[in-house]
């Protein structure tokens, strides 16, 4: 394959891939606890195996861009004050752990409420997980929350939350919304943690920075895409002529 028309196509992919990154940290910049996804590049080198040691002038011709993968920004978002006792933000490292349908998953999005069996849950009705590895379930009336998580109504105490980390290595992966999840067996006790009542983490992506990356990600995408065309148009004119040479 043309060198040339190789890269554009590759290029062309890997823009496309982040163009969906960005699009989806920008469409939740406004979703509490959410953290933004940064794209990853890397380079492949096309037929090594076939020419074995190549030349750096080969090197450089024969390697394209691709999408490595994503990794999560974990810089603290900016918490702001809600007034609401079921509200809480996670100032330092460490997330909330719910029991969903598919299991458990993570969140820093601690715009909590209570359901009908007074258990608290996250307002799409997923279970917050207290320490002892069952739900949390304040007592009747005003609930307080301390800063290391314990759970209390009218002095007697409800539970302590589950707020984890993960082993070093491990990267969460995310889910959807500001949901995340981790391999079995990999969750810490998140000891740095210190939770907020009556506030909310903000989001960390900036909107209007992710606006400004989103269209220079779609200008990058149409570049390629205009180089891939012009590659594949010099390919037919040189294979019509060739034809006509031999005729």
């Amino acid at each position: 394959m043309n060198s040339g028309l190789y890269g554009a196509c590759a290029g062309l992919m890997a823009r496309m891939e982040a163009l969906d990154t960005i699009a989806a940290n920008v469409a939740n910049s406004s979703t509490a606890g959410f953290r933004g996804e940064e794209n990853t590049f890397g380079t492949v080198l096309a037929e090594t195996g076939r020419h074995g040691r190549m030349s750096a002038l080969n090197q450089v011709t024969n390697s394209f861009s691709q999408l490595a993968g994503s990794n999560t920004d974990e810089t603290q978002g900016t918490i702001t004050r809600t007034g609401n006792k079921l509200d809480l933000a996670i100032e330092g490292e460490g997330y909330f752990k719910i029991k969903t349908a598919n299991g458990f998953a993570y969140t820093r999005n601690g715009h909590f409420q209570l359901d009908a069996n007074g258990r608290l849950t996250t307002t799409t009705g997923d279970l917050v997980m207290g320490e002892g590895g069952g739900p949390i379930v304040p007592g009747p009336g005003s609930v307080s929350i301390s800063s290391s998580g314990i759970v209390s109504s009218n002095g007697a105490i409800s539970g302590k939350l589950a707020i984890v980390t993960f082993a070093p290595g491990t990267t969460p992966t995310y889910r959807g919304a500001a949901d995340y999840v981790a391999p079995a067996g990999t969750e810490r006790p998140a000891s740095g943690a210190s939770v907020q009542q009556g506030a909310l983490e903000d989001s960390n992506v900036s909107p209007i920075e992710g606006v400004v990356k989103l269209v220079s990600a779609q200008r990058a995408a149409e570049s390629m895409r205009h180089a891939l065309t012009l590659i594949d148009g010099e390919m037919d004119k040189t294979a019509v002529q060739d034809l006509a040479r031999n005729n």
